[in-house]
């Protein structure tokens, strides 16, 4: 594997501006079709913006923070969930597990509309996952009763990195 680009090396390609979350082109590299002055990334399946320094592909979100911090960060986290939106004010190092619970995306098997709740045994489960382990909130007679448990439990047990939703 490629060494990571080194802080020095980035700010010579690229300007990351903190205000709009762009890497704009400062110096042409060889290879490209790209000028300087140009707005750098591409948009991925994942849907996170990543561009190609010194054949190495990264993504942006990544690159900004390491712009910004010097420092290589495990995971970096959208806190509004949107992908694209590299702005520094919405980027944040966790960990993988913190990044986890940030999850906006119900799953697509879900029949019930709610996040952690499912049907069981004709009535709705209401439970909460924490370091792989389920954590069962109760059983009710309706999805809106457990989706209320969730939510009620969620501050406390996923904290700060909690999305926030009302039922």
């Amino acid at each position: 594997m490629k060494p990571h680009i080194t802080l020095d090396r980035l700010k010579e390609l690229a300007h990351y501006d903190p205000a709009t979350g762009q890497f704009v082109l400062k110096k042409h590299r060889t290879g490209t079709t790209r000028k300087v002055g140009d707005v750098l990334g591409s948009k991925t399946k994942a849907g996170y913006l990543e561009a190609c320094f010194d054949q190495r592909i990264y993504y942006l979100h990544r690159l900004a923070y390491f712009y910004m911090t010097g420092e290589v960060p495990q995971t970096v986290d959208h806190i509004n969930g949107n992908g694209m939106d590299n702005t520094w004010d919405n980027l944040r190092s966790v960990t993988h597990q913190q990044n986890m619970e940030n999850i906006k995306k119900m799953r697509p098997d879900n029949t019930t509309g709610y996040r952690g709740v499912h049907k069981w045994h004709g009535k709705y489960r209401a439970k909460i996952v924490v370091n792989k382990k389920q954590i069962h909130l109760g059983t009710f007679s309706t999805a809106e009763e457990a989706a209320k448990a969730y939510e009620a439990a969620r501050p406390s047990i996923h904290s700060f990195y909690a999305p926030q939703e009302v039922i």
